[in-house]
């Protein structure tokens, strides 16, 4: 079964093509996702990586956990579940309610 993780502090720099490459020597690669700002397009410093076994995801995490990788120490370990988001409203602005 895939395992999501997360890796946190990366560089600005860094690229999905740095992480396939650190992330493939323990083992195959589902998907990697490098998060960026919706608005302007830039990195946001974090990344999800999923590896095809958890066998493979916990060797990640103890190999790499800590490691630099483009002169900053990454964070890597198992990705939390996404928090349930409330539903938009656009007659409110989102959400948000009228003052009036």
């Amino acid at each position: 079964m895939a395992q999501k993780l997360y890796v946190g502090n990366l560089s600005y720099s860094t690229t999905e093509d740095t992480l396939r490459s650190l992330f493939a020597e323990y083992g195959e690669i589902e998907s990697i996702s490098v998060i960026t700002d919706r608005d302007t397009g830039r990195p946001k410093g974090f990344a999800f990586v999923e590896m095809a076994t958890d066998q493979a995801a916990q060797a990640a995490i103890s190999a790499l956990n800590g490691t630099t990788v483009d002169d900053r120490e990454i964070k890597v370990d198992k990705a939390k579940p996404q928090a349930e988001r409330g539903r938009r409203d656009a007659r409110t602005g989102g959400g948000r309610r009228n003052r009036w």
